[in-house]
């Protein structure tokens, strides 16, 4: 499946080093896989960015944000000095090609030549430089073929920039050597929606069309776009979340079992669900395509309110959808997702709901039961509702749940998704992430929603109270279907807390 680059000397070189997602993010998980010993024995970070910063001021900078962002209980003074120590920064401006020799000459003197061109680029930087810096890596000769380089989500704009994108990356690299990243992949409840499907038997006969009523899919979050207006008033909810995240748990639930599990037959049959996703006619984008936006609250303001916000945007922070895959298994089962900013509460959740009994022996008022809850976050687990027999005379049926969550199983932490990723990079093995083919069929399904959207006849932008669950709209889509959204109450501490609207 890949070689063994961990066993040899690596160069980490990270575009954006100043920024909200390395410091948050990318040295947490490296600092995790150097404490597991997960890292090769020789190697070095180097940091690039236009921020004014040396070796001297990079690393005490680097120090203080890793013990606010790595739990204390991991926090280890000699190993998270040891691992300060290999961290280098380099100031420069990843948009000039001028700049790039500089880049080239760093690389030389911290390797000095023991690396062999075992470079591993990290595009932590706005989604602008994406087809910028591989160009500029490969006018100074630094994408070798032991080079590889991470690049992350958005991968382009819409289906004619994606196009372009990749374009751009096959003429600097090969395409094992992009790795496309998606960090809900990383996650262990992700991974395990494949081990709960293909590695037991008794769920995957019941996994089609006979058995399973419809599926929820739900990302929703409890707070605004923070510091990100000037990031998501470009984008959207539709490309921030729907594309990627969204999109990728539903072929994870939707694929057929790959002949076997590598890299290939696996993100083939991906590219399989993507291009079985039934077109959107223009009645189904006028009324199975629902976005909103957040207005102000009694105590939370309005998206139109929040810092570099035009007051006429447009932006949707909503979107729920319908959707339906044709092809034998899934026809006739409709797909439902959500994404919102502003909700109650922040949870990311997939729900199977399976058919009711043909006949009902049992008086029962029970809507949740039948249903199978996957939860990538926050409680990651899985969580499956039945009606069971409440104890003494009578047969009165009540919900009951069988649960298997991911922080009762003694001795068995949940890895963090960005070091899961970042050592499959090194070891050179793409299979959880996303390839040039199946980024192209995704946004061919949804360019159709973004064309709508700029049209004459644009559906709606309906608003929603900061702190809702979004727009009455949404809940008119399910009630076509005779059902309702799943939503978890504001208190997820326990894993079978479910609430009305």
């Amino acid at each position: 499946m890949h070689d063994r680059n961990i066993d040899k000397p690596l160069a980490i070189v990270i575009f954006g080093a100043s920024g909200d997602l390395t410091k948050r993010k990318l040295m947490p998980a490296l600092y995790s896989l150097f404490r597991e010993k997960r890292l090769p024995g020789t190697f070095s970070v180097l940091g690039i960015g236009r921020t004014k910063y040396t070796d001297e001021d990079y690393r005490p900078y680097i120090l203080s944000e890793l013990k606010e962002f790595v739990k204390p209980e991991e926090i280890n003074d000699k190993e998270i000095n040891n691992f300060i120590s290999h961290l280098h920064y380099l100031s420069m401006d990843p948009s000039v090609v001028n700049d790039y020799p500089l880049l080239s000459a760093k690389l030389a003197e911290l390797t000095s030549k023991d690396i062999e061109g075992n470079i591993l680029y990290y595009l932590a930087t706005p989604p602008s430089l994406y087809g910028v810096i591989p160009q500029h890596l490969k006018a100074n000769n630094l994408n070798g073929s032991n080079t590889r380089i991470i690049v992350e989500k958005p991968f382009g704009y819409d289906l004619k920039s994606a196009h372009e994108l990749n374009a751009i990356y096959r003429s600097v690299f090969t395409e094992n050597q992009i790795f496309r990243i998606d960090h809900f992949f990383g996650k262990e409840t992700v991974q395990n929606i494949l081990a709960f499907r293909f590695a037991n038997g008794i769920f995957e006969p019941l996994w089609n069309r006979n058995y399973i009523d419809h599926i929820e899919i739900t990302a929703v979050e409890n707070m605004g776009i923070e510091q990100r207006g000037g990031y998501y008033n470009s984008s959207g909810a539709l490309r921030d979340m729907v594309q990627n995240h969204l999109v990728q748990l539903l072929s994870l639930i939707a694929m057929e079992p790959p002949v076997a599990f590598n890299p290939n037959d696996f993100r083939n049959e991906i590219l399989k669900v993507y291009e079985s996703l039934a077109p959107l006619s223009k009645d189904d984008l006028q009324h199975n395509v629902i976005r909103g936006q957040y207005i102000a609250s009694a105590d939370r303001k309005g998206y139109r309110e929040e810092k570099n916000i035009p007051d006429d945007s447009r932006t949707e922070t909503y979107i729920a959808m319908k959707l339906n895959i044709n092809n034998w298994r899934w026809s006739g089962v409709p797909f439902y997702i959500r994404t919102g900013k502003q909700m109650p509460t922040k949870v990311t959740e997939i729900v199977v709901h399976f058919r009711k009994a043909p006949h009902q022996m049992f008086k029962t008022d029970l809507d949740n039961h039948n249903m199978l809850i996957i939860r990538i976050q926050p409680n990651e687990g899985i969580l499956l509702k039945v009606g069971m027999k409440v104890p003494g005379s009578g047969f009165e049926i009540r919900e009951a749940s069988l649960e298997l969550m991911y922080d009762k199983l003694d001795g068995l932490p949940v890895g963090d998704a960005y070091a899961r990723l970042i050592e499959d990079c090194i070891l050179g093995d793409p299979t959880l992430f996303t390839r040039g083919d199946a980024v192209e069929a995704s946004w061919y399904f949804f360019d159709a929603i973004l064309k709508s959207w700029q049209s004459n006849t644009a559906p709606p932008l309906y608003g929603y109270p900061a702190g809702t669950w979004g727009p009455k709209e949404s809940d008119t889509l399910m009630n076509t279907y005779n059902t309702k959204w799943t939503n978890p109450c504001k208190n997820l501490t326990n894993s079978d807390q479910y609430c009305e609207l």
